[in-house]
């Protein structure tokens, strides 16, 4: 299993991304996370990413899980090198992954490591087993009103909550994390804890907090 999970954005160790990436080091970037914002404002910040990856050298297009169920997505979704997953909504984001069928998906890739997945912030707290908790900091309202349900069953890739934009105060997003980071500990859960800048990285049995 391959996995870079960044805090925010690529980190300041892209090289680590770029350097578990096989083939032509051509993938997907999926940005239903953003899915609550504005259309124009979701269109520019999807350029941005496919720019992001393209500076490190990976070509990127846009798999929008929305327009997929799980027939289509299963032939639409080929051989990619790598996911690239944005922050933003987490709920949002899991909704979409399980009405298109994409979480099954992804799971079996990374079983066989035909691929790399990597993202940042809600991009990667899906992947916990649970993300019971992280209500504090992302709202559930977006969920229900595009998919009618809010899904707490994470895709239990990580062994344990991911926790990003700790000891990160520039970040609107610090406080928040930081009460979850702290409802985590009281209950005795361990949890991967990151400042923006960091990455966890995973090759194989490696496991790096860089």
């Amino acid at each position: 299993m391959r996995l870079y999970l960044s805090s925010y954005q690529l980190g300041d160790h892209p090289e680590a991304f770029t350097r578990l990436v096989r083939g032509r080091g051509r993938g997907w970037v999926i940005m239903n996370a953003f899915d609550g914002a504005e259309p124009e404002s979701r269109r520019l910040e999807t350029e941005r990413q496919v720019t992001n990856l393209a500076n490190v050298g990976l070509e990127a297009r846009e798999l929008d899980l929305r327009a997929n169920d799980a027939e289509s997505l299963s032939a639409k979704f080929g051989q990619p090198d790598f996911l690239w997953v944005r922050g933003g909504n987490v709920f949002t984001l899991r909704m979409a992954l399980a009405r298109s069928g994409a979480d099954a998906i992804i799971a079996d890739r990374l079983r066989a490591d035909e691929l790399v997945y990597a993202g940042f912030s809600a991009g990667v707290c899906v992947l916990a087993p649970s993300l019971l908790g992280l209500e504090e900091c992302d709202s559930t309202e977006d969920a229900l009103s595009m998919y009618g349900a809010v899904e707490f069953d994470g895709l239990s890739i990580l062994d344990r909550p991911f926790v990003p934009h700790l000891g990160s105060p520039q970040h609107p997003e610090n406080e928040a994390l930081t009460r979850v980071a702290a409802a985590y500990a009281q209950e005795g859960k361990p949890y991967w804890a990151l400042r923006d800048g960091q990455a966890l990285v995973v090759d194989g049995s490696s496991v790096v907090l860089i």
